[in-house]
């Protein structure tokens, strides 16, 4: 069983969330808080392999929470979860220790799979954020000069797109293809390569010069 921690100030809005992360017959909410305090006491008497914290929370906010939790349970990772749409919002977050940061409005299946990402290692970020904060984490990071040679001409031109944070349906328009080729297109990519998620792809592409 994957043991979450949610905090979330409003208690009708962390129940939702609640209901939706159990749709996955493997996650269980074992403790829930109103405020980054009570997560971090929660904490102390409990382990959590996932917290799923708001960042706008009374006495202590959850970005104020990700340092704690972080520093000292380094083993559970962080997932942020808010209304803001907001790049400095994001990266804040990730500098501060989180391993994620979705928006409350992702469908259930988007928030079940941002917390198995982050329980892989994943980074799991919010598309329409990705394509700006990603490059503001990699500054001062060299490129790496080759783009793996099974990369097919289509497949780099979808990789540049995603790395622009760019979704399936803008990256089939731009192309004059179909949303579901674009979808298996990225999933083979993801796989010659080795990569996780779409948001590995971006770091990929930026990396690589392909942006």
């Amino acid at each position: 069983m994957i043991r979450i921690l949610l905090a979330e100030d409003q208690a009708m809005v962390r129940q939702g969330l609640k209901m939706m992360i159990e749709t996955d017959p493997e996650m269980r909410v074992t403790g829930e808080a109103g405020n980054g305090k009570e997560a971090v006491a929660l904490c102390e008497t409990h382990a959590f392999d996932v917290a799923v914290l708001d960042i706008r929370m009374p006495e202590m906010n959850g970005l104020e929470a990700v340092r704690i939790i972080r520093s000292r349970w380094p083993r559970c990772k962080v997932l942020m979860l808010t209304t803001f749409n907001d790049d400095q919002y994001a990266l804040d977050a990730l500098k501060s220790g989180a391993h994620g940061y979705m928006l409350k409005d992702a469908e259930p299946e988007a928030l079940i799979r941002s917390i198995r990402s982050c329980l892989s290692g994943g980074m799991a970020l919010q598309e329409d954020v990705a394509a700006k904060v990603i490059p503001r984490l990699l500054q001062g990071q060299e490129p790496q000069a080759t783009v793996d040679a099974s990369i097919t001409p289509r497949e780099l031109a979808i990789v540049r797109l995603v790395g622009e944070g760019r979704s399936n349906r803008e990256i089939a328009d731009e192309l004059g293809l179909s949303v579901g080729t674009v979808k298996n297109h990225i999933s083979q990519v993801m796989d010659k390569l080795e990569l996780r998620d779409r948001t590995q792809l971006a770091i990929y592409a930026i990396r690589h010069n392909v942006v």
